[in-house]
């Protein structure tokens, strides 16, 4: 597949036409001035670990997994960081040495270095998390490590008890339950879901929301999800979508490769118009 194709870094998803990726590391290789050919490759849903080998084998000397792929990309690393070992999911591949494919997880930090940007975190904070999926497996180590408490708002009970189960031992997580709520406000509300619970405005209690409460939706898109079009709804002043996410995500893969952590405020900036 990648006879012809001498590009060294690359998005794997299905489908990864729309990802931004390529531009960002663009701008990263530019502004660095190392030399970082990055191009977007969609996956047959089938196919995942024979074009991973194909790319590796031929010019491949980093990747970035995104959806569906994160749970998969785990499985296929030979070896990985301690944040990938936490989170069971990967979206960064780096091969080194020649001889082995390390899996790291860049969407935690890659979130929490934006919500420190905004301003929009800060330590004891207590942060719903609306979703229970792989996207939310991969933010919610750095979230706890920084001193948050975090509750789970799912469709589906059962993946929110595995998801509590996974990541208790790292800090304060436990499944929403309005009527046993210790706290009077959430101070953060992240969406991690594509789609919401039922799209229903009521889909979050406003009684745990306060005209402070910040709200980020991990999504992003040209126009406004639904997340986003809520947000607006009830008038509140925080919000933001999650390409300043997606920038730094890619930032800390660029800084796993080549050890040198790219600047951002300008990229999102750009990426925002």
């Amino acid at each position: 597949m990648f006879k012809n194709q001498k590009f060294n870094y690359a998005v794997f998803g299905n489908p990864v036409n729309h990802s931004k990726s390529p531009e960002i590391h663009d701008l990263f290789s530019k502004q660095t001035g190392i030399l970082h050919i990055y191009k977007s490759v969609n996956v047959p849903l089938d196919s995942f670990d024979t074009i991973l080998h194909d790319f590796f084998n031929k010019y491949g000397q980093g990747a970035n997994i995104t959806a569906p792929f994160k749970q998969e990309a785990y499985f296929f690393c030979d070896k990985l960081t301690e944040r990938a070992k936490i989170s069971k999911s990967v979206n960064t591949f780096k091969k080194v040495d020649n001889k082995y494919i390390l899996g790291d997880n860049t969407d935690g930090i890659g979130l929490l270095s934006d919500l420190i940007r905004l301003n929009f975190i800060k330590k004891n904070y207590s942060i719903l998390i609306i979703g229970a999926g792989g996207a939310v497996k991969g933010v919610l180590f750095p979230l706890l490590s920084f001193g948050c408490s975090i509750f789970i708002l799912n469709r589906t009970f059962l993946n929110a008890k595995k998801l509590v189960s996974q990541f208790n031992k790292y800090g304060n997580i436990e499944i929403f339950n309005k009527r046993s709520l210790k706290i009077k406000f959430f101070d953060l509300i992240i969406n991690a879901t594509s789609t919401l619970i039922g799209e229903k405005d009521d889909f979050i209690p406003l009684s745990v929301v306060s005209s402070k409460t910040c709200f980020y939706d991990m999504n992003y898109r040209k126009d406004n999800t639904f997340f986003i079009d809520w947000c607006l709804k009830i008038g509140t002043n925080f919000f933001s979508n999650g390409i300043g996410m997606l920038v730094f995500q890619a930032a800390h893969s660029f800084f796993l490769w080549h050890n040198i952590l790219p600047k951002t405020d300008y990229i999102i900036d750009i990426l925002k118009k």
